[in-house]
């Protein structure tokens, strides 16, 4: 298979301690509030409520908000960001929002670099994330799950992209000597 050799591979998560305390902290509120009204209307028979819902109701829909909630914990769990350099180029896995692979261009990189950046203030946090040019920056994307540091691709249009990296000065060499090699073009 041709760009089979791996040169450069990172895999991250979402581990932000502030991430954990808003998500547990939601399931916890919801399943709460939903719990503690399940309790006085279903166990003790009185009205939870100015306007009440029905038993079945209420039933269903503290199954549908606890149901939610652990949705949003699995992908927490589950979502990571993997990077690979292979001999034939730059590829990216954003779990489970790619289900595969995407080769990211270098044809028309102009430049490499590994960068400190603010991703809230550039980007709007950490995710798949776009930059839309506003107050003279660049327009471009952002592949980040943690931290602050990361490598920009900087295209012959001026626009950019950003890779999260907990080894960005790795991760730009690597994608340099496939890019100086002309194989990722």
């Amino acid at each position: 298979m041709n760009g089979s050799t791996i040169r450069f591979a990172e895999v991250q998560y979402f581990r932000q301690w502030w991430i954990w305390l808003t998500v547990l902290g939601t399931l916890a509120l919801t399943v709460g509030v939903f719990g503690y009204g399940v309790v006085v209307q279903l166990v003790l028979g009185r009205p939870w409520g100015d306007s009440p819902m029905s038993d079945t109701a209420l039933l269903v829909t503290a199954i549908l908000v606890f149901l939610v909630d652990v949705g949003l914990i699995a992908l927490f769990v589950a979502a990571h960001l993997k990077t690979e350099v292979r001999a034939d180029g730059l590829y990216i896995r954003f779990f489970p929002f790619h289900l595969s692979f995407h080769r990211l261009p270098l044809e028309d990189v102009r430049e490499i670099e590994a960068v400190t950046y603010r991703p809230l203030a550039d980007y709007g946090g950490w995710g798949i994330r776009y930059s839309l040019g506003l107050r003279g920056r660049t327009k471009g994307k952002a592949y980040n799950v943690s931290g602050n540091r990361g490598v920009r691709l900087t295209y012959t249009t001026n626009h950019h992209l950003l890779i999260g990296s907990q080894k960005p000065d790795e991760l730009a060499a690597a994608i340099r000597s496939v890019w100086e090699s002309g194989a990722g073009r």
